[in-house]
């Protein structure tokens, strides 16, 4: 079947369905096979070609066209869409080229219409720029000329059904299943922890996962740009995301507004997917008066260079001195946590430090894991550091004791 003829075979159903208003997927099914068994039963191929290009057709009325059958796949974890031409896919950590194609760039701005409409969002040459979600809750961020000079782009990060857990995580090598009973302490401990790593790292996933230990009683925010966080188990749970400002450039809703209005709604944790300005000070603010627990992500090269970025990002929302800002955070971030990707494309949790002051040239922190490279012959592996230091919250929240015997059990396993 031509790319061209399936076009034309798309406007046809298009047409059909013309008189439906708001047509449901059998109605869509239906006019398809009428125009597909129009013209006789051998044009069009094999029964098998048929019921392909029946579901083509399908996807790009209804669902994301070519797009698609990468959005069913699981294996599949980032889709990345250059103009009409090109599609690269994530599989399985390995980044390549489809043979995939769009017909036209048309079709392209068709789809991210799709995508963005729902949302309540605006694209277009003014707005060129926006992040989404789609409704499977995958991340998608659009780039449009004239920024992009390569035509429409769309970026589409997708997350495992059913969220990211722990137990998918330890499968996938992230990290020694020994480690989950240390980070179940540290979050039911109520340690504020912040992650960080480079874009793909797995920070989000990790996020996710580690929001399995939140208590059941807890009053739980979650305050995201695009809402991706799936946290299923959790009761008393508010979601609250950022709104854009509108054609007139008015009535923008931040991460910083958010994290304020969250004070309000009797939180107890607040959990900020991302931060990537001036609203880290309200986040350490918060942390750091009474919402202990709190779990955030940010962008880094390792644990030291997120709290150099954090102190930028503080300076962008608070006029004070440095010192002073560099006192806000060491006495709100207690465990920080640093992702990485190897060599080969896997993920792996590098570095844990536990931040224990600032005293007035430089952060102490005290390292509690430390991945060990691979040598050759030798695969890495992650290696206990040392031992938390500040152990009054584990005793105030009754984990010192769970504490202690995961890290013998860690220690049995690795060795230190």
């Amino acid at each position: 079947m031509e790319v061209f003829s399936k076009q034309e075979l798309r406007r046809e159903v298009l047409e059909r369905l013309n008189g439906y208003g708001r047509p449901s997927d059998e109605e869509i099914y239906r006019e398809i096979d009428r125009v597909i068994l129009s013209d006789g039963h051998s044009r069009y191929g094999t029964l098998q070609e048929k019921r392909m290009l029946r579901e083509q057709l399908f996807y790009s009325i209804r669902g994301f066209d070519v797009l698609e059958e990468y959005l069913q796949d699981d294996t599949v974890t980032e889709i990345m869409v250059i103009g009409a031409s090109k599609i690269f896919v994530e599989q399985n950590g390995v980044l390549k080229k489809t043979d995939k194609t769009f017909f036209s760039e048309e079709e392209v701005y068709r789809l991210i219409d799709q995508m963005i409409a729902p949302l309540n969002r605006m694209v277009n040459e003014s707005v060129p720029i926006v992040d989404g979600r789609l409704p499977d809750g995958s991340r998608v961020h659009v780039v449009l000329p004239p920024v992009s000079l390569e035509g429409p782009v769309i970026t589409i990060r997708k997350f495992q059904k059913g969220g990211m857990t722990m137990e998918r995580l330890m499968e996938s090598g992230e990290f020694p299943p020994e480690l989950a009973a240390v980070l179940a302490c540290l979050v039911r401990g109520r340690y504020s922890i912040l992650l960080s790593g480079a874009t793909n790292s797995g920070k989000s996933s990790l996020l996710n996962a580690l929001a399995e230990y939140l208590l059941p009683d807890e009053r739980i925010i979650t305050i995201e740009d695009s809402a991706e966080l799936q946290l299923y188990h959790v009761d008393n749970l508010v979601r609250m995301e950022t709104r854009n400002s509108n054609t007139e450039g008015v009535n923008e809703i931040s991460m910083n507004d958010l994290i304020k209005a969250s004070l309000r709604m009797r939180p107890t944790r607040i959990i900020v997917g991302e931060v990537r300005g001036e609203e880290a000070a309200a986040l350490l603010n918060a942390a750091s008066t009474g919402h202990s627990g709190s779990l955030s992500t940010i962008h880094g090269n390792s644990c030291r260079d997120a709290l150099r970025r954090l102190e930028t990002m503080v300076l962008m929302g608070m006029d004070i001195p440095l010192r002073a800002v560099q006192g806000l955070i060491a006495s709100a971030v207690d465990i920080l946590i640093h992702l990485g990707r190897l060599s080969t494309g896997q993920r792996k949790i590098l570095e844990i430090y536990e931040l224990l002051d600032f005293d007035g040239q430089d952060y102490q922190m005290n390292a509690l894991f430390l991945y060990d490279r691979e040598e050759e012959g030798r695969e890495g592996r992650l290696m206990a550091a040392g031992r938390l230091s500040r152990t009054e919250r584990l005793k105030d929240y009754g984990q010192m004791q769970a504490y202690l015997q995961a890290m013998e059990v860690f220690d049995e396993k690795y060795g230190t």
